[in-house]
C-alpha cells in the first residue's frame, strides 16, 4: 500500500528540486526507497551515442564515468528509448529478451559488476536527436522490475517531468541576488504568478509582451485566459487544483498545449506554489501556481524510428538496424553492439524478411529515404 503522506511529501520535495537544484540527489533517494530500487538517474542522451549525467543516487562516479564514456556505445536500450513516448516507462525486458540481454558486453563489463539485474525508466522530454530521462536501478537481489514498481513509478514520473521541465529555466536561488520579481524577470521564458481563480498577481517581461501580441493568450479583467477553448479550460483547472497543494495537481498539467493552430506549439507548465519551499515565494504574490509559458519546436522524427514503426521491427532489430548505418560487416556490427554474430545475423535475417531487401547496403537506402531534408 503506498502512504499518502509519504507520497504527498515527496512531491512536495520534487517540486522543491525544481526550485534548487541542490535538493534534486535527496529526491531520487527517497524516490528510489518509494519504487523500489538501489539508484537513481536524471539524465539526457543523443543519436551520436553520447550523454550527461545531471543528478544521481548511489552510483559510484567511477561507474557515471565508465557508462558515458565507453559503454554507452554498447547499451542495447540505447537505440530503442528514443522511440519511447514521453512519460512512457519501460524496462530492460521491453527493449530485448533478458536472455539476450546478459549474453551482452554492457551486462557482463558494466551492468554485472555494478550489480545491477534491471534499469526502470522513462522519457521525460525529447527531440528528434535527444531525450531525457529518468531512471532507477534494480539490484540483483530485487530481481527484475514488477508491476508494484511500474506503478509508482507511474505515480511519481510526471511530477519529476514537471520539475525537471521548470528547473531548466528557473534557478531561484539566484533570487539571493534581489527580489523573486526580479529573478523572474531575468528569465527568456514567459512566467506568470496566478491565484486559484487565474487572475495575475505578477507577470514578467517576457510574459507581459506574449500578452501584449495577444495571439495564444489574453487577459480578461486581469484573469489569465488561453485563447484556445480546450487549453483555457485545462489551464483554470490545473491552477484550480494547484490551491489544494502538490497532489492535488495530479498528472495534468505537464506541458499543456496552448494553441492547436499549425505553427504555434505553445505549452505551459505548471509549478505549484502552497507547500513546502515554495510556499513563502507564492505567499509573497498571493500566488498559488507559477505558469511558465514556451514554444517548442516540431521535429522531424530520426529516419531510423519511421523505418522501425512502418516495418514493425523489434527493438532488437531496430538496434542491429542502427548499427548497419554506422558500420559495416557482421562481425563489426557484433563487435559494437556486444552480442555475438550470430545473434546479429539472426537479426538481419529477420529485418530482411520484413522490409522486403537483401543487402546491408539496400537497408541504408531504405532508411535514407524516410529522411526528410526539412523538418515539417
Amino acid at each position: 500500500m503506498v502512504d499518502p503522506e509519504f507520497l504527498s511529501q515527496l512531491i512536495g520535495d520534487i517540486y522543491d528540486a525544481a526550485l534548487d537544484s541542490r535538493l534534486w540527489v535527496g529526491v531520487l533517494e527517497q524516490a528510489t526507497q518509494f519504487i523500489g530500487g538501489t539508484a537513481a538517474g536524471i539524465y539526457w542522451k543523443d543519436i551520436t551515442v553520447q550523454g550527461e549525467l545531471h543528478y544521481v543516487y548511489n552510483v559510484e562516479p567511477s561507474s557515471v564515468d565508465a557508462y558515458f564514456n565507453k559503454y554507452i556505445r554498447f547499451d542495447p536500450s540505447l537505440t530503442a528509448q528514443f522511440f519511447f513516448k514521453v512519460e512512457e516507462i519501460y524496462n530492460t525486458t521491453n527493449v530485448l529478451p533478458y536472455d539476450e540481454f546478459v549474453e551482452t558486453t554492457f551486462y557482463k563489463e558494466w551492468v554485472k559488476p555494478n550489480g545491477w539485474a534491471d534499469h526502470l525508466a522513462a522519457t521525460l522530454d525529447k527531440s528528434a536527436t535527444s531525450f531525457a530521462q529518468f531512471g532507477v536501478f534494480r539490484n540483483e537481489r530485487q530481481g527484475l522490475a514488477d508491476d508494484k514498481m511500474r506503478q509508482r513509478m507511474h505515480l511519481l514520473v510526471p511530477h519529476v517531468r514537471r520539475a525537471v521541465l521548470i528547473g531548466n529555466v528557473i534557478d531561484l536561488q539566484k533570487e539571493k541576488a534581489g527580489s523573486l520579481s526580479d529573478a523572474l524577470n531575468r528569465l527568456d521564458a514567459s512566467v506568470f504568478l496566478l491565484d486559484k481563480h487565474c487572475h495575475i498577481a505578477f507577470s514578467n517581461i517576457a510574459a507581459q509582451a506574449l500578452l501584449d501580441d495577444a495571439t495564444i493568450l489574453r487577459t480578461a479583467n486581469n484573469n489569465l485566459i488561453a485563447l484556445d477553448p480546450h487549453a483555457a479550460q485545462v489551464l483554470r483547472n490545473v491552477v484550480a487544483a494547484a490551491s489544494g497543494g502538490d497532489g492535488a495537481v495530479g498528472a495534468d498539467g505537464v506541458a499543456i498545449p496552448l494553441s492547436s493552430k499549425v505553427g504555434q506549439n505553445w505549452v505551459a507548465d505548471i509549478l505549484p506554489l502552497t507547500s513546502g519551499a515554495r510556499r513563502q515565494a507564492g505567499g509573497l504574490h498571493s500566488a498559488v501556481a507559477a505558469v511558465f509559458v514556451r514554444k517548442v519546436s516540431m521535429s522531424a522524427p530520426y529516419p531510423t524510428e519511421v523505418a522501425a514503426r512502418q516495418f514493425q521491427l523489434t527493438p532488437s532489430e531496430v538496434r542491429v538496424l542502427d548499427a548497419v548505418l554506422k558500420v559495416s560487416g557482421v562481425s563489426e556490427i557484433a563487435e559494437v553492439l556486444g552480442i555475438s554474430e550470430a545473434t546479429v545475423k539472426t537479426h538481419l535475417q529477420n529485418i530482411f524478411g520484413k522490409t522486403g531487401v537483401r543487402r546491408q547496403a539496400d537497408l541504408i537506402k531504405l532508411v535514407a529515404a524516410h529522411a526528410r531534408p526539412f523538418p515539417g
